[in-house]
């Protein structure tokens, strides 16, 4: 499957082909995607990289983890392995994956484990999916696999399903550009189960997994989560393949959010993302400030540099405006005008209400002010968006 290409034989732009050219230079990359740690990922990925042997397809192994289960253990057997690479930190030895050594090797395919792991202090990229990023632009294909909560756009609604922050994440575009996405699932009753029996964690992390993240919503909640995502997925993919024409990117919906100085703000990005997403639409990313950047303070900088990549990861424009003595609705709605926005994203108010009977409310100044534009409304509390027509 991942050897051969499919061909739409239609008359194409000098441009596409040349594209298209470069893009078959590139390894593909399969993804294996669950609910849950202990779903079987792992297992599968080996169960084909045997079948890939048979089939006299040079595979390998980059890096496995096994989590000490014996069913997965076994399925090691026979396959070659890269070593992996030694790297000290504090005085400590680490192993992480050796890309030097799997490009040297350059094996038709390579499975690595564990896409959203984050690197030692040291390694050539801080996170291992830039490594696999690095391995397909050799040509080489790779086989992974990555648990759904890991998705960025997906932390804060994990977090409030859960009570858990996932810390490790992948940018969403890793599963966009993945060749084959295969959801690995299975009931919370099963999962509940293989955990009692030992066969996710060590027996002294089962009580405690089962009351906290394994808990039967919690589960029920994260399968629900990852067959929505992938069906959306194999939507969006399915309209490429089989030439159905999306609706332009931006040409009838163009999305903002407004982000201040709180908590709320990587939430708000996230949100405006998966709304964007949702409509193909682009998406921009507004911060309105009283202070130069040259001008903030350390803490303030970093803050607006973490803002900026996650608009990098979501391939969105980050705006920053001077507020100055303007009104933040009036930056808002001349930045709307100037980028013909369509749809705005705030986060809630902290005004009181006398406060805002007082100075008024940023929202209804936003609609006198604009026409034709919705506002979404994400409360501190809640994922879902309250919308208004203006």
């Amino acid at each position: 499957m991942f050897l051969s290409e499919n061909f739409r034989f239609k008359r194409k732009t000098p441009e596409e082909i040349l594209r298209e050219i470069e893009q078959l230079k590139k390894g593909k990359l399969k993804l294996y995607i669950g609910s849950a740690p202990g779903v079987g990922k792992t297992y599968r990925m080996l169960v084909e990289a045997h079948e890939l042997k048979k089939e006299g397809i040079d595979v390998v192994i980059g890096l496995i983890e096994t989590h000490s289960r014996r069913q997965t253990a076994e399925l090691i057997q026979d396959l070659e392995i890269i070593p992996l690479k030694d790297i000290c930190y504090k005085g400590r030895e680490f192993k992480e994956l050796n890309v030097e050594k799997i490009y040297e090797r350059n094996p038709d395919v390579v499975i690595i484990d564990e896409l959203a792991h984050t690197n030692v202090p040291g390694s050539v990229n801080e996170k291992r999916y830039k490594d696999v990023q690095d391995i397909l632009e050799r040509g080489i294909h790779v086989i992974s696999a990555v648990n759904i909560q890991h998705l960025e756009s997906l932390h804060d609604i994990v977090q409030q399903m859960t009570g858990v922050q996932v810390r490790e994440r992948i940018p969403d575009h890793i599963l966009n550009m993945a060749y084959e996405v295969i959801l690995v699932d299975v009931t919370p009753e099963t999962l509940q189960k293989r955990l009692k029996e030992g066969k996710i964690y060590s027996s002294h992390k089962i009580e405690q997994a089962l009351q906290n993240f394994f808990t039967k919503s919690n589960l029920s909640a994260l399968r629900e989560l990852s067959l929505r995502e992938v069906a959306d997925d194999i939507d969006e993919k399915a309209e490429k393949e089989y030439g159905v024409k999306p609706v332009p990117n931006g040409a009838t919906e163009r999305i903002l959010v407004c982000i201040q100085n709180d908590k709320n703000a990587e939430k708000l990005i996230r949100r405006g993302w998966r709304i964007a997403s949702r409509l193909k639409a682009d998406l921009f990313i507004l911060h309105g400030s009283n202070i130069k950047v040259e001008e903030m303070n350390e803490e303030k900088q970093k803050k607006v540099n973490e803002w900026v990549k996650l608009a990098g990861q979501f391939h969105a424009h980050f705006i920053l405006e001077s507020v100055d003595n303007k009104k933040i609705a009036k930056v808002i709605t001349n930045v709307s005008k100037k980028h013909h926005i369509t749809q705005i994203v705030l986060g809630q108010s902290a005004k009181s209400r006398f406060e805002e009977l007082r100075k008024g409310s940023i929202v209804n100044e936003i609609m006198r002010l604009t026409t034709g534009i919705d506002i979404h409304i994400v409360s501190e509390s809640q994922v879902n968006e309250e919308k208004r027509r203006t």
